[in-house]
Order: C-alpha cells, then sequence, then structure tokens
C-alpha cells in the first residue's frame, strides 16, 4: 500500500540495507536511495509515505533533498538520521520541516517507534483534511454555509419550489444572504443554463430602474442616444432576481405588476409589446405587510410576489452555524491574503457565539477578515476581534488545562466547542465524534451563548433531557 511505503536514503551501502531489511520484515514496501538526487528521482514513482534520509549525503546532503522536495510539493513525511547528534542539527532539520529525526547508529527499536507515530500522524491528518471536506461539502448548499434545522427547511422549501415557474419572495434581515438563495434557486431549477440577472432596486432612482428593468428607446428621455435592453430581456429563459423589491416607487410598481400577470411589456419610450419568459425571484428585508397596510406597496403585487415565501433566519437564531462560517471565512481570508491562520484559540469560539450578530453573515464576514489581517499567529485570539466581541480571557489555554479542577459541564463545554473547530464547524460531525445527538450540540450552543449574555437558558426538550440523566449516572 503506498501509504506504508517508505524510501530509505543512506550513502552508506550497509547501514541502508540494513534499515530495508528491518522495515521490510516489518511489512513495509521499501526502496533505497544512496544520496539526495537518486532519492529526488524515486520521489515521483514510488510515492512514499515516508523518507527515512541521512543528513550528510555526497551530490546533495539530506537538508538539500527535503527543501527541493518541498519545492516540488512531494507530500511525504521526512525522518533525518544524523551521526551528529547536535542541537543546531536537529532545529535546522525541524524547520525545514522534518516530523523528527534519528541518531545514529541507529536502535531498531527506536527507529520503529518513531517511524509509526509519525505514519499514525500523517493518517490521522488526512483523514482530518477528508473529514473537513466532507463537512465542507454537507454544510454547503450551492456556497450557502450551515447545517442547522432552520437553515435545512429552506433548502428543502428551496428544492421543492425550484423546478416550477412559481414567484419566490424571499424574506430575511440585511445580510442573511438572500442573493444566495435566489442564486440556489436558479442553479436548481430547469432554468439553470439561462441567464441569472439581478437588479438591486434601493440602488436605482425611479426613473433609472424603470429604464433598467424594461430596457428605453433612442431618445425617450435626455441622455438616450440609442436603445437599451431592459434586464427582463435580458433574462429572458432564466431568472430575474429583483433585490429590495421593498423599496420600489409606486409607478414602478404597476409596471412590474402587468409584467407579473400577463408577461409583456414595453420599452420607456417604445409602443411595441415585448413578452419574456422569465421566473421572477424577489427579496426584502421589510414587512410587506405592514408596508401593504401602510399603503406604501400595491396589495396586489405582493399577491403576485408571495407565491413562494422564504424566510431567512437571522445568525442569531442559527448560531449552531457560527463554527462552519467561520471555518469558512478563515481559510478564504487565509488565502486571500497570504496568511496561515488556519484555527481559533482556546475562547474565540465562544466570543463569537456570544455576539448577537445585529448584521448577520455580512457582519460575521467582516469580523473574520479583520482578525485575519490583524493576526500575528497561526490561530485567532479574542485580542484579533473587533472590540464589542471581546469578552474575559479563557481560564486556560488549552483542554488539558482544565485537569483536574473543572468540572464535568466545563470539561463538556471545552470538547464541544474545540470538536467543532476540528470539524469545521459541523455540528452533526462534532455530534458523531462525541457520542450525542445533534441536537444537544445545538442546545448546549444556545446555553453557553446565553450564559454569556447573561440570558436565561432555553428549555431543553425530552432529549436533551433524557441525555443529560445519562450523562449523569
Amino acid at each position: 500500500m503506498s501509504a506504508q511505503r517508505i524510501l530509505v536514503v543512506d550513502d552508506e551501502d550497509n547501514a541502508r540495507r540494513a534499515i530495508a531489511t528491518i522495515l521490510g520484515e516489518e511489512g513495509y514496501e521499501v526502496a533505497e536511495a544512496a544520496n539526495g538526487e537518486e532519492a529526488l528521482a524515486r520521489l515521483a514513482d514510488f510515492s512514499p509515505a515516508v523518507v527515512l534520509t541521512d543528513v550528510r549525503m555526497p551530490k546533495m546532503d539530506g537538508l538539500t533533498f527535503l527543501q527541493k522536495a518541498r519545492e516540488q510539493g512531494a507530500d511525504t513525511t521526512f525522518i533525518m538520521m544524523t551521526a551528529f547528534a547536535s542541537v543546531e542539527t536537529a532545529v535546522e532539520a525541524m524547520r525545514a520541516g522534518a516530523e523528527n529525526y534519528l541518531v545514529k547508529p541507529l536502535d531498531a527499536n527506536a527507529m520503529l517507534v518513531v517511524l509509526g507515530k509519525a505514519l499514525e500522524k500523517r493518517a490521522l491528518r488526512r483523514e482530518t483534511e477528508s473529514l473537513r471536506e466532507q463537512v465542507r461539502q454537507r454544510a454547503r448548499f450551492h456556497n450557502i454555509i450551515g447545517d442547522s434545522s432552520q437553515l435545512q427547511a429552506v433548502y428543502d422549501m428551496v428544492k421543492r419550489a425550484a423546478s416550477t415557474k412559481a414567484t419566490l419572495l424571499i424574506l430575511g434581515e440585511s445580510g442573511t444572504g438572500k442573493e444566495l438563495i435566489a442564486q440556489a434557486v436558479h442553479h436548481e431549477s430547469p432554468r439553470r443554463d439561462k441567464p441569472f440577472v439581478k437588479v438591486h432596486c434601493a440602488a436605482l432612482s425611479e426613473g433609472l430602474l424603470e429604464s433598467e428593468l424594461f430596457g428605453h428607446e433612442k431618445g425617450a428621455f435626455t441622455g438616450a442616444v440609442g436603445r437599451k435592453e431592459g434586464r427582463f430581456e435580458l433574462a429572458d429563459g432564466g431568472t430575474l432576481f429583483l433585490d429590495e423589491i421593498g423599496e420600489i416607487a409606486p409607478s414602478v410598481q404597476v409596471k412590474l405588476l402587468r409584467v407579473l400577470q400577463q408577461r409583456e411589456f414595453e420599452r420607456v419610450g417604445g409602443t411595441q409589446t415585448l413578452k419574456v419568459d422569465v421566473r421572477i425571484v424577489a427579496a426584502t428585508h421589510r414587512d410587506l405587510v405592514a408596508e401593504v397596510k401602510a399603503g406604501r406597496f400595491r396589495e396586489d403585487l405582493y399577491y403576485r410576489l408571495n407565491v413562494v415565501a422564504v424566510t431567512l433566519p437571522p445568525l442569531r437564531e442559527r448560531k449552531s452555524d457560527i463554527p462552519a462560517l467561520v471555518s469558512h471565512f478563515l481559510e478564504k481570508y487565509s488565502d486571500s491574503y497570504g496568511k496561515d491562520v488556519r484555527g481559533l484559540a482556546p475562547g474565540t469560539l465562544q466570543a463569537l457565539l456570544s455576539y448577537d450578530w445585529p448584521g448577520n453573515i455580512r457582519e460575521l464576514e467582516n469580523a473574520i477578515e479583520r482578525a485575519v489581517v490583524l493576526a500575528p499567529g497561526n490561530e485567532l485570539t479574542t485580542d484579533d476581534l473587533p472590540p464589542v466581541l471581546r469578552g474575559p480571557r479563557p481560564l486556560g489555554s488549552s483542554p488539558s488545562s482544565l485537569i483536574p479542577g473543572a468540572t464535568l459541564a466545563q470539561i463538556e463545554r471545552e470538547a464541544i466547542l474545540r470538536t467543532l473547530e476540528m470539524v469545521g464547524g459541523s455540528t452533526t460531525r462534532a455530534a458523531e465524534i462525541l457520542g450525542i445527538s445533534v441536537r444537544k450540540v445545538q442546545y448546549r450552543l444556545k446555553e453557553y451563548s446565553a450564559a454569556t449574555n447573561g440570558t436565561p437558558p432555553p428549555t431543553p426538550g425530552p432529549e436533551d433531557e433524557a441525555e443529560s440523566e445519562a450523562a449523569s449516572e
């Protein structure tokens, strides 16, 4: 198996063959090389899991070999062998990317122990990477991240409605991801190969919005130097996303209603009636029922838009999705800014969970981007977060610092939070690893948030009570 392949590199023939014999008897598949140049050529075709290489060799020494292998992108673990047990040699090897080092003459048992640990660590790293990728795929729905019960209900609604021609109305606070839902509807529909055209209604004046939607003829108004096709024409056969539909003026509402009813319109300044086949998806952060009662939004247009309504919950109501979102934004901005920030220091996730995020996902993304930019190390700490998020510092720097002297509740809290960080925020996978239900993980997250904010804890359901009783027995 390629995972058990070992490449032994040493210019001393007898020593190299002796090592190869021992490893072969242990069941490893072994290849040999007499120097760094020869070993570098063997990497691609042999693909060893571990390279055991001497440091001092002619032609190309072990450290140079290691550096060149890394430059070529070799995914293998290096263990260095040296007859010179100096601190400098060891430090240099580890800085260059070696996993460990052995002192010559080798002790066979010590070599096998070090090799076994290296292979175990490599397998664990690969399993973690695979797990994180599975979690990312599982927790995403057309780039929408989260696996909370609230989002699962939204996903189900999108899948059921997408295959139809029905008009959708997406409701939710600013920053909750309404445009992503609109894109998901389009990509789940039979129109996925046709245009997806979006218009931000609040960003355009009344006259400009009418021209953008329906187009205009030459000379229709000052500056109209030629005919222009509107967004409805551009979206023919596809989907038109009208963002912030609650902001449009009454005159535009009338024309939009006609399109929804009759599927036809005229360009501004034109007389030709145009017909289009467009699926409308609209979104707003406003309460359209209240807008109708206040006379600011047409009731008939509201009912035409509200064939299928999808309500996106604010982030404060689905805090179990925060770990997955944080993991995604960490990866995104670490890559964007060329930084190696891949994790959270103890206490950081708790600070993120304890905040109510009035700006929703957009605010969370901004906070993580800022933290990545300012982070001096490879973990985000509470000091890297915006001032409004900084809470009390954690009592310990690691889970092990809790024991002894901690309560079971404190240990459970640390286990849940750190496991969520390890699996990229998936409550489903964290529950599997911890041997508890997804519901309990989500309940605990709400409980931790409530404790920090000074609000009463959520009322446990029957399943939570049963699990708590079982845990105490």
